[in-house]
């Protein structure tokens, strides 16, 4: 596993809302560290420390070490809770893993050339069915991101899961179908594959239109 970022924590003894509380008035983050068959360990680190980290955009897809004392712990945050006012963390689950570690993680995906692409120089539109894909990978290699090329779509045309390729050791969490990631509409909305699409957002990922 590459060298992590590394966030500095501190001991927690006492549990409970009052502590919690305690902990917050003094600039501080609840957190626990969890998995790999260990007993977790409660602790707390410095919430500008983990404010600045929850706004690099990839928080929740990053493998940090966790220093406890001496001790170190390779984690990927698995749960973050924010004050539901000011956004400011109110307490992170960490899990533990290794470099072999397969941990699902939603991973942006970018799609390239949208200026050569046969269908929106049609005057066709992009409508992003998923701007996240749920992947399954090694702990010790999570990607950035995934691409996928648009030259070659025209209008009426579906991109899906399938047109990409995934990094090594990476696969879709959903396996029952060649699910859609975007599709190229026609300027009036309509595609070839309006069904499917309609069949995404059902699941709860309405599609957003991006020109």
């Amino acid at each position: 596993m590459s060298e992590n970022a590394t966030l500095i924590a501190e001991p927690r003894e006492r549990v409970g809302k009052g502590t919690s509380r305690a902990l917050r008035l003094e600039g501080r983050t609840p957190a626990v560290i969890y998995g790999d068959k260990k007993e977790p360990i409660t602790i707390s680190l410095e919430a500008k420390e983990v404010f600045k980290a929850m706004h690099t955009g990839t928080f929740m897809s990053t493998v940090y070490t966790v220093q406890v004392g001496k001790t170190k712990h390779n984690v990927i945050p698995r749960d973050l809770q924010l004050h539901p006012v000011k956004d400011t963390p109110v307490h992170v689950d960490f899990l533990r893993v290794s470099a072999k570690s397969l941990i699902a993680v939603n991973v942006p995906v970018h799609f390239l050339n949208e200026e050569e692409c046969v269908g929106l120089t049609r005057g066709g539109i992009l409508n992003v069915v998923r701007h996240e894909v749920e992947l399954m990978v090694p702990a010790g290699n999570i990607p950035a991101g995934i691409e996928i090329d648009l030259t070659k779509f025209d209008i009426g045309s579906s991109v899906h899961i399938s047109d990409f390729d995934l990094p090594k050791g990476a696969t879709p969490t959903i396996t029952d179908r060649d699910f859609t990631v975007a599709t190229i509409a026609s300027p009036g909305g309509a595609t070839d594959d309006a069904d499917e699409v309609a069949a995404e957002a059902v699941e709860g990922e309405a599609p957003a239109s991006e020109e």
